[in-house]
Order: structure tokens, then C-alpha cells, then sequence
């Protein structure tokens, strides 16, 4: 079963969008950091910024914040290179980093000659492979995409990280359910999609036999301030979304806090909040988010 709100502590966090320049993350992640942010989420859009090289620059800036990469885009990398690159990470800053994988955005994939004809095969090949490597164990696979030959880390984490994995279509979601150890839930889902969404991790979990702990991470647009409600407006219309749909919260902590509590009552264990792509102050945000919204969230 999915561990959602059941009276227990919800993680809340924040996201660092690339598309505020990277000379700006020191800033955020030190206000983060300084504020009592539990999590920093960043994204790998194409053609941005690296997630692995933003992730260890922020690991390394901060002392206690939890650092997520929510995704990289499997097509782009060798499993091996994930693997050795996220157990580093983990080494150097234990139980701080969180991976994601996703099969990315196909035509994105498109333009750099990655795309898969089965994004879904891709992701399973990946997830198995790299959940047996980050076990520290010794992998040899011929698969359609993911090809290793005797392949170990020679410094494993001491316990395997989880590993979750973005999910949309109902495929998907069966998918991850089976295979990876928690889900990420993107910010154009309102609690009704994340409740159905739940339902067919559930589907995939049980199918697979899995009673072990699975996260779901759900992220929500959220905007603050007098421009808050325009902002976020601008931000649904521009991909095709109308601003009452759920998708998204303007307003001051106490709105936000509430919106969150929808989506924990849905199923999500984590809510992560999206500021707009033209947040004026993202080191304000992840501070408004840490110190106004997180004493009104359980």
C-alpha cells in the first residue's frame, strides 16, 4: 500500500527552476539550507542545467538539506554512469541526495538522437540494472537497451539509496509501481489525478509483490505576492491549463499550506512546491516556503 497522510509528518520541499541562471543556486540553497527546508528538488529540462553537477554543488554549499534530482532522462546516460555518479554523491553526503529517473521528453530525446522506441522497456532495463548496482551487487544484462557485462561499483553506498521515478500514463504509473522505490508526480496534477495515480502504483506494487515503502512525490505550482495569482495565470495558460483546474495555488501561506493538505489527503507523502518560471525572488520563495508555509503542514 502507499504510505500517504495518515497523521504522520509530511515532507515539504521546494524546486530550483532551471530556468533561473545557475549563478543563482548558491543563493537559494544557502537560504534553503539556513531556513529549515527539508528538500531542494532540480530539474534536468534539456537544454538547461546538469542536475548531477547542480546536485553536488548544492550538497556541498549546505549541511543538512536533502537534495533531489526529479528527473534525469534515462536515454541520455549509461546506467553505469548513473549508478557510479549517485553512489558517489551518496558517500560524500549520506542519506542527503534523492534520485529520479525518467524516460524523458520524447522530443527532446528526438533532437539529440536518444529517443527510444520504448521509452517503457528503456525504463524498466534502467531501473533494474541500477537498483542492483546500487546494492553493490555485480551485473551482467543483454537487454534491448541496457547492455553490462560484469559490471560492479567499487564503492557502493553502504545501503542502497532509493531511486524514484517520474510517471504520467497509466503504463507508466503500473511501471514504476513494480520497479522503482518511489514515484514523482509532476506539477500539472490535481489531487483527483494524483488519487488515481496512486490506484495504479498500487496496481503495479501488487502485481510485482512489493510491501515495501513507496513515496509519492507530488509537486504543485504555487505563487505568492500581489503579482502571485497573474504569475501562476500566465504560467497554466501557457501549457494549456485553465487556472481553476487544481493545478496550482496564488495566495498567501495559509492558501498554500491548504492546497498542499489536498494533495496529501490524495495520496502524496512529499509535496513539493514549483515556483513560476519568472519567480522574481527564488531565494524568497524557498525561505516563504520553509518558514510561513511548513508550521502550517503536519
Amino acid at each position: 500500500m502507499i504510505f500517504g497522510y495518515n497523521g504522520s509528518v509530511v515532507a515539504l520541499g521546494a524546486v530550483f527552476r532551471p530556468q533561473s541562471p545557475p549563478e543563482q543556486l548558491r543563493d537559494v540553497a544557502v537560504a534553503a539550507d539556513e531556513s529549515g527546508l527539508e528538500q531542494l528538488w532540480l530539474w534536468e529540462d534539456c537544454f538547461f542545467e546538469s542536475g548531477i553537477a547542480s546536485a553536488a554543488a548544492v550538497l556541498a554549499w549546505t549541511r543538512r538539506l536533502r537534495v533531489g534530482i526529479g528527473v534525469l532522462p534515462v536515454p541520455l546516460r549509461n546506467v553505469a554512469l548513473t549508478a557510479m555518479e549517485t553512489a558517489t554523491l551518496d558517500r560524500m553526503f549520506p542519506g542527503r541526495f534523492m534520485l529520479g529517473l525518467g524516460h524523458g521528453v520524447q522530443d527532446w530525446m528526438g533532437q539529440v538522437g536518444a529517443r527510444a522506441g520504448s521509452p517503457l522497456t528503456l525504463l524498466r532495463e534502467q531501473f533494474t540494472a541500477i537498483r542492483a548496482l546500487l546494492r553493490g551487487e555485480r551485473v551482467t544484462t543483454d537487454g534491448r537497451y541496457v547492455k553490462l557485462d560484469d559490471v560492479a561499483l567499487g564503492w557502493p553506498p553502504s545501503t542502497a539509496p532509493a531511486v524514484f521515478a517520474a510517471a504520467g500514463g497509466p503504463r507508466t504509473l503500473r511501471l514504476v509501481g513494480e520497479v522503482a522505490d518511489g514515484t514523482i508526480l509532476d506539477e500539472r496534477n490535481s489531487p483527483d489525478t494524483v488519487r488515481r495515480a496512486v490506484e495504479l502504483i498500487d496496481a503495479g506494487r501488487a502485481a510485482a509483490g512489493r510491501t515495501d515503502h513507496h513515496e509519492v512525490v507530488s509537486y504543485l505550482n504555487a505563487a505568492t505576492g500581489p503579482d502571485g495569482p497573474d504569475r501562476l495565470r500566465a504560467e497554466l495558460e501557457s501549457r494549456g491549463q485553465a487556472p481553476n483546474s487544481e493545478v496550482g495555488v496564488a495566495g498567501d501561506a495559509e492558501a498554500v499550506a491548504k492546497a498542499v493538505l489536498r494533495l496529501v489527503n490524495a495520496g502524496a507523502g512529499t509535496v513539493v512546491l514549483v515556483p513560476t518560471a519568472d519567480e522574481p525572488d527564488p531565494a524568497g520563495f524557498v525561505r516563504f516556503v520553509a518558514e510561513k508555509v511548513r508550521p502550517l503542514v503536519p
